[in-house]
């Protein structure tokens, strides 16, 4: 039975990774510091759900407090560590970046520190398709240069990967950083673009539409993420014979050390994926089309052959069908 701490088990990836970590016969603490960013309610309401499972524990305490985090990851002696909790949205960076310093890059920080002192098994940690900033090429390939992030968010993302890749080199921590595009789903965060389309429409309200609908995303369904991040969690990396990387793999040469995409392999627009929350909701969008956001892009688009080629798993849910689940979920949680 693995032993499991995630951090950020009360946000919205890390509430359906801890159920689907205990639902694979895991033992699981959660660490979160149920921030305020958005409605702490929710983040609650999903920790109460996961308490009502024996194999569930939780520390609720800020990752910039090393000592809770040593204290709470020393009692629990976990064998793998999840790093999900940050600082999310990239909007948001522009307004208050210095909360993405302290979560993501501190934050970051005092998570290697216990898993080099713990000496676990496999560390996982979240980064974001945001650290493919400028680039053009598309899909993105792990293999890619990733130099020119837009926002203070994607360079925090990209900090905790470069200060991962040091601590598997220096303290051989086997470590799998995950790159996530676009994940929609039921219990996400009330800031995230899908679910303020959905009240806005639910209301009747304009919905913003960046860059005139010319936007593409790889939108990924959160059961298919964590489907892949728990298989992840037996694909430990070691560091390569000789520097033998095979072609493909995001493998370091000097570490084990890899970056994984997970995503669907394939873009939509955005604007149809609106049309997939207007048939759901059975109601029009007032849209009101927009120039570009700074720090935003176009489109963003995983090859995610890596992922499968790792674990023979390739994301299953039709985009319809995942709004289609949200919205279920979106009426019956507000009322709708």
């Amino acid at each position: 039975m693995r032993r499991v701490l995630i951090t950020g088990t009360a946000g919205f990836i890390g509430f359906h990774l801890a159920r689907h970590m205990l639902a694979a016969g895991a033992e699981v603490h959660g660490f979160d510091g149920m921030t305020d960013y958005y409605d702490p309610v929710l983040k609650r309401r999903r920790h109460q759900m996961l308490l009502q499972s024996p194999g569930f524990t939780a520390t609720e305490a800020m990752l910039e407090d090393s000592a809770a985090l040593d204290t709470a990851a020393d009692a629990f002696a976990p064998d793998v560590i999840i790093h999900l909790a940050a600082q999310a949205g990239v909007r948001y960076s522009l307004e208050n970046p210095r909360a993405y310093i302290d979560s993501n890059v501190v934050g970051s920080f005092n998570v290697l520190e216990a898993a080099r002192r713990l000496g676990v098994r496999h560390l996982l940690m979240a980064s974001t398709s945001s650290v493919y900033g400028a680039n053009e090429d598309i899909p993105f390939r792990e293999t890619d240069k990733a130099d020119t992030q837009l926002t203070i968010y994607a360079a925090t993302k990209k900090a905790g990967e470069s200060m991962a890749h040091a601590y598997a080199h220096l303290h051989a921590i086997p470590t799998t950083m995950f790159r996530f595009f676009t994940v929609y789903g039921p219990w996400g965060r009330p800031d995230m673009a899908y679910y303020k389309f959905a009240r806005a429409i639910t209301e009747g309200r304009p919905i913003d539409i960046y860059n005139h609908g010319e936007m593409y995303r790889d939108f990924t369904y959160v059961d298919d993420l964590v489907r892949a991040i728990g298989l992840l969690v037996e694909a430990v990396p070691e560091r390569p014979a000789s520097r033998a990387v095979p072609e493909g793999d995001s493998l370091s040469p000097v570490a084990p050390f890899r970056v994984v995409n997970i995503g669907n392999s394939r873009k939509e627009k955005l604007t149809d994926f609106i049309d997939a929350l207007e048939q759901a909701l059975g109601r029009r969008a007032i849209r009101n089309y927009m120039d570009m956001q700074p720090g935003d892009v176009p489109a963003t688009w995983a090859d995610a052959s890596l992922l499968q080629r790792l674990t023979g798993y390739r994301t299953q849910t039709d985009m319809h069908a995942g709004v289609a689940r949200f919205v279920e979920w979106f009426r019956d949680y507000h009322g709708a």
